[in-house]
């Protein structure tokens, strides 16, 4: 446990020193989103595609991998919202918040951390957890929101979200690295060495980039903030672990990346889609933030505990 902890701390210093630079002034807030779409467009994008290359389609369709995950999310998505209900909140605010429950930080946190610390056969569950984060519950997020606002599913709203999925680089980036897959061919050594330069670059500058982005959040309404963050970290990779383990019966290899990958903090593309929509981006922004500093306690724990599956 010590161990699995003490090789963690790395991580989460990285994004200590960028909350530190970022809150200093010294890494303003203009820097930060630059170093964030370098990161987005061109490291972590290299980095998934040099991954996702050296797949199969074959590895990536686990189907009990993927109906566990998405049951615990559904379970989970649910409960959130019906307690939102219960406080009266709004369809908006009922939804983020759910949301905030079930998509962790899998890009920027998850990808170097799991990778790291569970190896890389990791990799496919990972991307895996990526693919219906970023496509199946931010595509069911705003079909929800559209119908609950105007009433009706908008007839170019299939359009809409294609188009929102494709601009999203990490999607484009497994995709086009799964079908250079497909082909049979191998990653020429030149363009392998390209990948590996680009993609190191990813986790040292994903990270930072993470502290920098909290450095002006704050905490309010802390009683919703910490249920939030309770429903992250805890429930996530408990129903996660109950999915894969009893329901489904997942690989036990595979279930620990996916009870791991739940356990991460709320990821920072909640707060844009809140902003977005006008949909509680204060506790947003303030549940990633108690969310990532409470994970610096319990993601150890749980990478400690799959560790052993």
């Amino acid at each position: 446990m010590i161990e699995i902890f003490l090789k963690t701390l790395p991580f989460f210093g990285l994004i200590g020193l960028g909350y530190g630079a970022g809150r200093s002034g010294f890494f303003p807030a203009e820097a930060t989103a630059y170093l964030t779409k370098f990161v987005f467009y061109f490291a972590l994008s290299a980095m998934l595609f040099g991954f996702a290359a050296n797949l199969s389609l074959s590895d990536l369709l686990d189907a009990r991998a993927a109906m566990a995950y998405l049951w615990a999310c559904g379970m989970l998505y649910v409960l959130v919202m019906g307690i939102a209900f219960l406080r009266r909140a709004r369809m908006e605010e009922a939804l983020i918040e759910a949301h905030c429950a079930i998509i962790g930080n899998t890009g920027f946190l998850g990808v170097p951390l799991l990778i790291v610390l569970l190896g890389p056969a990791s990799v496919p569950a990972v991307l895996l957890i990526l693919t219906i984060d970023l496509i199946v519950f931010s595509s069911l997020f705003t079909m929800i929101i559209t119908l609950a606002r105007d009433g009706r599913i908008d007839r170019d709203l299939p359009r809409k979200l294609a188009v929102a999925v494709l601009k999203n680089p990490m999607v484009v980036a497994m995709a086009l690295g799964i079908a250079w897959s497909s082909t049979g061919l191998g990653v020429p050594d030149l363009a392998n060495d390209f990948l590996t330069l680009l993609g190191a670059a990813a986790t040292p500058c994903a990270l930072f980039a993470i502290g920098a982005s909290l450095a002006d959040k704050t905490v309010d309404r802390l009683a919703i903030v910490s249920w939030l963050s309770f429903a992250k970290l805890v429930l996530h990779p408990a129903l996660t672990a109950f999915a894969a383990l009893i329901l489904f019966r997942v690989d036990p290899q595979v279930a620990g990346v996916l009870v791991a990958a739940a356990a991460l903090p709320v990821a920072g593309n909640v707060f844009i889609l809140a902003q977005h929509y006008n949909a509680g981006p204060g506790r947003v922004s303030a549940t990633i933030l108690v969310s990532t500093l409470v994970s610096i306690a319990t993601v150890p724990v749980v990478i400690a505990w799959v560790s052993g599956l």
